[in-house]
């Protein structure tokens, strides 16, 4: 028991004392700060590609220097931006809370998890700012990466260490939702993000193991010259494709699904109202987490595959989006019947249905075998892929951030500040990415450092890719002001009662503003669901009036 008074931040101070703490709130904190660093960086990279394709003919880089900075701008997204962000920052800080723990089943793995991720992600920058560039994209395509520079094998490495703290977390969390929820905490009383985080762990277990086995052969073949994927060695460059997106499609929902995990909280918590199919959308999250490992040949209708192979991964694909669907229809359905608030997370639930949707939809098209063929790698493919990937996943993170950030720092911030960079944000990332549906529809190729002779047949591009640049800029200023009046929270920010929402659940009914050091005084006493609005007599202030505790 701690001393009263005690919360997580004041607990212990200094350095050292982070660094060891086993605290899963802390390492919340640790992953947060170690998360935005990487999206910083990966965001320049992005700019920095947007810049060049303003205006046809090199602008401010050479084609070498552009395929490096787009291949690090996949590499640093994907592998140490958006598949850890929700797992690691809000699933270490909320999922014990919200099931009733003091803490994860393994807080020492947890911390030994964290530290993975760190040198796996040192490892990748150190390597690009010694060892050379790369200049593979993200995929690590053969023959590029068996043929190019040997610095390949330094990320590959990286990306096989980081995988590890993936795993090491999925299989935490697997086991701390299985064994450690309080008392009355049945499967059918979880929170909906509980759900998706639990998915999601399934997912990380099973399926980043056939990454890390992938980069191992890759390895072993540029080292050991070893035919697997090298066609002079004897080996077959499409079999690098089928295991990398074998890992990879299922990666997909590595991190769309904790986001839809959010939304589902968000849109209970904001529209006042039982969340809609709450068995649906819990079941749903499984659902997708299987179907994921069956749909990898979709990315793969142009390799070469047989047309019986093409044909069963279209369907399958169409397949998916039924359990997808039902959650859209569902969370529509919490709003029609609630009474729906616009505070700054809602919106970006919102902002996530909208983009999402539009995601999801254009995915549903490219499983189409003959529009495939033609809109495959064009920027079609690449705004379908952020409006899934950003609109969806990052989109989410930053509402669940919005939601939870006076639980975790016990402060609020700026609701204007945050509804201006809510806009900003969705009229950037239209602008960025709804233009490049035009241009893939029209043919322009993806990856091309310029696109000066299309213009001839193509001269709409130029005014396109400039409208996209424009994009950006206003994107990055809308998340500069996030980062700007979250600081300034922190700083000057009003004190956060502990239920600044009026929500329902475990987190926010039985923790103070800062959450104790473990957690709750006593064990909770679940006596009802995680979004029965009707049965919280009092949300705001008793909290033994809403649940049990014993």
């Amino acid at each position: 028991m701690s001393a009263p008074g005690q919360n997580y931040l004041n607990a212990s101070t200094g350095l050292r004392s982070w660094l060891l703490t086993t605290d899963h709130k802390r390492i919340g904190i640790l992953y947060a700060v170690a998360v935005t660093t990487f999206f910083l960086l990966g965001g320049i990279f992005a700019l920095l590609v947007r810049t060049e394709l303003a205006a046809p003919g090199e602008t401010i880089m050479g084609p070498d220097t552009y395929n490096q900075a787009f291949t690090l701008h996949g590499v640093v997204m994907v592998f140490l931006v958006i598949i850890p962000a929700i797992p690691g920052i809000l699933g270490n800080f909320v999922l014990p809370i919200q099931i009733g723990a003091k803490d994860v089943a393994f807080p020492r793995l947890n911390l030994f998890s964290w530290y993975i991720f760190i040198i796996g992600a040192l490892l990748a920058l150190s390597g690009w700012l010694v060892i050379g560039q790369v200049d593979t994209g993200w995929t690590f395509y053969t023959p590029y990466s068996s043929d190019g520079s040997t610095s390949v094998l330094w990320l590959t490495t990286a990306v096989f260490i980081a995988g590890f703290a993936s795993i090491l977390t999925g299989l935490n969390f697997i086991v701390t939702v299985h064994k450690m929820r309080a008392p009355g905490m049945t499967w059918n009383r979880l929170p909906l993000f509980v759900w998706a985080i639990y998915a999601t762990a399934i997912v990380q277990v099973l399926a980043t193991p056939v990454i890390g086995i992938t980069m191992v052969l890759l390895f072993l073949e540029r080292l050991m010259q070893i035919g697997i994927f090298d066609p002079a060695l004897g080996g077959d460059p499409v079999l690098f494709q089928h295991f990398f997106w074998f890992y990879s499609h299922p990666a997909v929902y590595i991190m769309i699904l904790p986001a839809m995990g959010i939304i589902s909280d968000l849109m209970g918590t904001f529209s006042r109202q039982q969340v809609s199919g709450y068995t649906f959308i819990a079941l749903s999250s499984v659902a997708i987490a299987f179907l994921g490992f069956l749909v990898w040949g979709h990315h793969m209708f142009v390799a070469g595959q047989s047309a019986i192979s093409s044909i069963i991964f279209s369907m399958l694909t169409f397949l998916i989006g039924i359990p997808t669907g039902i959650k859209v229809f569902n969370w529509v359905a919490t709003m029609y019947k609630g009474s729906v608030s616009l505070k700054t997370p809602m919106l970006y639930a919102l902002m996530f249905l909208f983009l999402f949707t539009i995601g999801g939809l254009t995915g549903i098209m490219v499983g189409v075998l003959a529009v495939d063929v033609h809109l495959h790698d064009t920027y079609f493919i690449v705004a379908h892929f952020h409006y899934v990937m950003m609109g969806g996943a990052l989109i989410g993170l930053i509402g669940g951030l919005h939601y939870w950030w006076p639980k975790i720092t016990g402060r609020l911030y700026n609701e204007t500040l945050g509804r201006i960079a809510a806009v900003l944000v969705f009229i950037g990332f239209n602008l960025t990415f709804f233009t490049q549906f035009i241009m893939g529809s029209r043919g322009m190729p993806r990856r091309y450092h310029d696109y000066a002779g299309l213009l001839e047949q193509y001269p709409e591009f130029t005014a396109l890719n400039l409208a996209s640049t424009a994009g950006s800029y206003i994107l990055a200023l809308g998340l500069f002001m996030i980062l700007f009046y979250a600081l300034l929270s922190l700083i000057r920010g009003r004190k956060a009662p502990a239920n600044p929402w009026g929500a329902v659940t475990l987190e926010w009914t039985h923790t103070d503003s800062i959450p104790e050091l473990h957690n709750f005084e006593k064990v909770p006493l679940v006596t009802r669901g995680p979004y029965d609005f009707h049965l919280a007599d009092d949300v705001f202030g008793g909290r033994d009036a809403v649940q049990g505790t014993t």
